[in-house]
Formats: C-alpha cells, structure tokens, sequence
C-alpha cells in the first residue's frame, strides 16, 4: 500500500540525476538488437537505437506526468449537481512491468462528487499518466482511484479497468483475445447496489 501511496506522486522528481543518458539508452537498445541475434550496425537499424529512446520517451511519459497538476481544478459552481459521473471507454495503451511488452485496454472511472467536478479531460490524462509507466493493471487500477479519493476527496469512486496483455497473447501461454478485468470500490460503491449500478451504466 505504501508504494501505491508513493506512486501518487511524481516518481522521478527525486530521480533525475539518477536517469541514463540518451547514449546510453542508445548503447543500451544495440546490446539488446546484438543480443537477438542481428547486426546492429547494418543499414536499416542504424538509427533504430536513437528511433527506440525517443519511443520510450514517449511510451513512459507518465513518470514524468504531475497528478496533482493533474486534478489541480475543480469546477463548483455545477449548480448543486451531486449524482454520479462517469467517463467510460478511455482506452490506453501500458506495458508489463514483468516483460516490458504492452498490454492495452480501456478504463472506466465513475465518483460521486463533494464540492465539485473535476474535467472530464483530466480524468483521461490521470489514466494516461499511470498508464505511460511500466505497470500491473491492479497497480494502476488502485493509482487511479486512490489520486480522485486524495486530490478530489469525492463521496466514492469506482474504477474498472479491461486489458489484453501481451505477455499472454505474444509469449508464453499465448491465448490472444482473453482479457484481464480490475476493480476498485471506494466510499459509497462499497455499497453492493452502487456497484451494480456502475456496472450497469458502464456495461449499457
């Protein structure tokens, strides 16, 4: 629980100094082509090395992303609206802590909010955010929940998310097409008809 609590937070803000550089990043992508089995210096993977950093920068962009910038703003003048909001069917794209290769899906995050709402666009940014690290889907499904319950302080959230990890598909036990589903309840949808509601609403 602790290192969930911990990942609310920007986990490179203490972890720069310690980050490689880009040429040994680089450096570190031609070991791995040599190491496969290929020429990492013939003609078209030259640049491949340089191509996979300014991937992964992209890719792991959520180590860098700020959730209390994040979920910074909250708009209450909703003329006293305090029913359940729920944006579904973000889809997001991740990887596999344990394999480094992707698993993708969609998030489904529903609050009842307290003094206000939050955009609906930053709701999809925060699951970007923990998206865009190397992750499990039950971390990320608890670190999206657990930053609306800080940052927002709502009445209750639910979170579910559905991937398709490659780890599965691609490798190892190789059944492509099965899919993972996560969820976590949190003050009012610990109550059984909240959660079936949302799952109605989500599934409808």
């Amino acid at each position: 629980m602790d290192a969930i609590l911990d990942s609310l937070k920007n986990p490179q803000a203490d972890k720069a100094a310690d980050r490689p550089s880009q040429e040994e990043a680089e450096a570190a992508v031609r070991t791995l082509i040599a190491w496969a089995g290929d020429d990492p210096t013939r003609e078209g993977l030259l640049d491949t090395p340089k191509r996979v950093a300014k991937a992964y920068g992209e890719l792991f962009s959520g180590y860098d992303a700020d959730i209390a910038e994040i979920l910074d703003r909250v708009f209450e003048e909703v003329e006293g609206y305090q029913d359940i909001v729920l944006l579904k069917d973000i889809t997001f794209h991740s990887h596999c802590e344990h394999h480094m290769v992707p698993f993708v899906g969609k998030a489904h995050i529903a609050y009842y909010p307290r003094a206000g709402v939050v955009g609906l666009s930053k709701l999809a940014r925060l699951v970007d955010a923990y998206a865009r690290r190397l992750q499990t889907q039950e971390a990320m499904t608890a670190q999206i929940s657990m930053a609306i319950e800080e940052y927002l302080g709502p009445r209750g959230v639910a979170v579910m998310v559905e991937g398709e990890h490659m780890c599965m598909s691609m490798r190892g036990i190789r059944k492509a097409g099965s899919t993972t589903v996560t969820t976590r309840f949190s003050g009012v949808f610990e109550e059984a008809d909240e959660q079936v509601r949302f799952l109605t609403l989500v599934r409808g």
